[in-house]
């Protein structure tokens, strides 16, 4: 049987994902194709952990089985590290982001404190442990597709950022800082800017 615990976890998880559009992020445009690309692999995890429940998708490995339990066990990890990179980057910042989609977006500033002097995406790190932790928690191949597919439009999504921030007021400073952080994994030797 599954772990309730363990899914309400998820589910928590994916729910602080899905609300940060509408509590934290700029509200200076609306959401659009892009940003649906980008918000899709938390939806679709988030429906197959539902559908789950009903028993219309089965995982790959039993639960209750010892290799189930011990997946459940490492996934925890993983979301409650998501969560926790959530509030800690939300609550350095004092401004709102720009959503990022929209075509008006505009940084107002650099934030290389907190856990952005570690990676230059920590929103983007915690969406990935929360997909990570969630394909752990219900290994099946429809989660190794929004896991791939997660990584691949944050990627491209990070890219375009990254773009944008050089091409903006703050380019010079963006420079600096992308050679000493990673853009998901930190990297050797961390120096404070």
């Amino acid at each position: 049987m599954m772990n309730m615990a363990v899914l309400l976890l998820f589910l928590l998880n994916f729910i602080f994902i899905g609300a940060l559009p509408f509590f934290f992020f700029r509200r200076d445009g609306r959401f659009n194709g892009m940003w649906c690309l980008t918000a899709a692999p938390f939806f679709l995890c988030s429906l197959i952990l539902i559908a789950s429940l009903g028993g219309w998708v089965s995982p790959l490995i039993g639960y209750g089985s010892a290799a189930g339990r011990l997946l459940e066990i490492l996934s925890v990890p993983f979301s409650v590290a998501s969560i926790a990179l959530i509030f800690v980057t939300v609550g350095i910042h004092r401004v709102p982001l720009a959503l990022w989609h929209q075509e008006n977006d505009a940084p107002q500033q650099i934030v290389t404190y907190g856990p952005y002097r570690w990676v230059r995406h920590p929103f983007y790190v915690s969406f990935l442990l929360s997909l990570l932790g969630a394909l752990l928690f219900f290994p099946h191949p429809a989660m190794v597709f929004t896991l791939v597919y997660g990584y691949l439009i944050l990627n491209y999504t990070a890219a375009r950022e990254e773009r944008r921030l050089q091409a903006s007021q703050f380019g010079a400073e963006y420079e600096a800082y992308m050679q000493q952080t990673g853009r998901f994994m930190p990297r050797g030797g961390v120096k404070t800017i």
